[in-house]
């Protein structure tokens, strides 16, 4: 298996520099409630491999990859981001390496796979994005570390600037909280010295349970990537379905969304803008494992299915939506 960390090297004999190319999935399911990222072996890594000449195109390359480690074939993917920052470069070695990375959505009865993978909450990476049961407690604890750290800068105008940008990240001083912008949260906690990423030896009362479960390189930097442009789409794109089975209960799909945004939503509402937008229709069927009394089945219409790819469908968070 092709070890994460040390990407394939090309040689680029022009620029007398090696550049590594990569390819990496952030693949996304929704099981029990909880949102899951596929990783593989035992050290938090997500899938990924090198690009290979024998490889037809990226995406070829990629389910293959992805395959091969976890045995589980890739439905729906779309490029994410490709990574090639600066600091990615080996030190003591002119090598620049670059990834490019995929978000994949799975259904969540296609969930099985190999003895070397595991679907992980990517809240086990990230427990102050989760607010559903109220304010996480990691953020009640992070809160006093970055502003500490922001008035610990050299200059008025920059500790201006951090107490600014951490207050619109993690809403602070009665700013609402965005579910999307948890790369930006992710990074201030890195550039705090708050994840143990930033190579600097957390404070010993700092626990996972605030800090969030580390990952290779800089893998968790590509998964929030991942959680911020899903939350993000889900607003204005049905990709949603791609995360469910061929039926569900309304209630299956609002906790489904709920799950992904990290946020509880008014259930009248949710319904009203399923509703209104007709993304769905009834089965005929209901559900009898719901614990009450039986609940009507839904799928999605053809003409959401067929028009995915085309933009104007909007499913959960929009501003006409309440959060509990």
């Amino acid at each position: 298996m092709h070890d994460q960390a040390t990407p394939k090297k090309n040689s680029n004999a022009r620029g007398g520099r090696d550049i590594n190319l990569d390819l990496i999935a952030v693949v996304a399911a929704v099981t029990d409630r909880e949102p899951c990222v596929l990783t593989i072996g035992q050290q938090d890594a997500l899938p990924s491999g090198p690009f290979a000449l024998s490889h037809r195109s990226l995406q070829s390359g990629l389910r293959d990859w992805v395959e091969q480690q976890t045995g589980h074939p890739l439905g729906y993917i779309e490029q994410l981001y490709t990574f090639a920052d600066g600091d990615r470069i080996e030190a003591g070695r002119k090598q620049r390496n670059i990834s490019i990375s995929y978000l994949a959505l799975t259904r969540q009865e296609a969930v099985a796979v190999s003895r070397k993978s595991h679907w992980k909450s990517w809240y086990e990476y990230f427990p102050w994005e989760d607010h559903r049961a109220g304010t996480p407690e990691a953020l009640n604890v992070l809160r006093p570390r970055l502003m500490a750290w922001a008035k610990g800068a050299s200059s008025a105008a920059t500790r201006r600037e951090r107490r600014q940008r951490v207050a619109i990240a993690f809403a602070f001083d009665d700013r609402p909280w965005n579910e999307d912008l948890t790369l930006q949260r992710y990074e201030l906690l890195y550039e705090a010295a708050l994840v143990k990423e930033s190579g600097v030896k957390p404070e010993p009362t700092l626990s996972v349970a605030v800090s969030g479960k580390a990952m290779v390189c800089d893998h968790r930097r590509i998964l929030a990537t991942g959680i911020a442009r899903l939350r993000s789409k889900i607003k204005y794109r049905p990709v949603v379905f791609e995360l469910m089975r061929a039926s569900f209960t309304l209630l299956h799909l609002q906790q489904t969304v709920e799950a992904l945004a990290g946020r509880l939503i008014n259930k009248p509402n949710f319904r009203r803008l399923v509703e209104q937008q007709e993304l769905v229709e009834e089965t005929g069927e209901t559900a009898l494992d719901t614990g009450g009394r039986p609940a009507k089945l839904f799928r999605f219409r053809r003409n959401v299915l067929d028009d995915r790819a085309v933009a104007g469908t909007k499913l959960p968070l929009s501003r006409g939506l309440t959060p509990l």
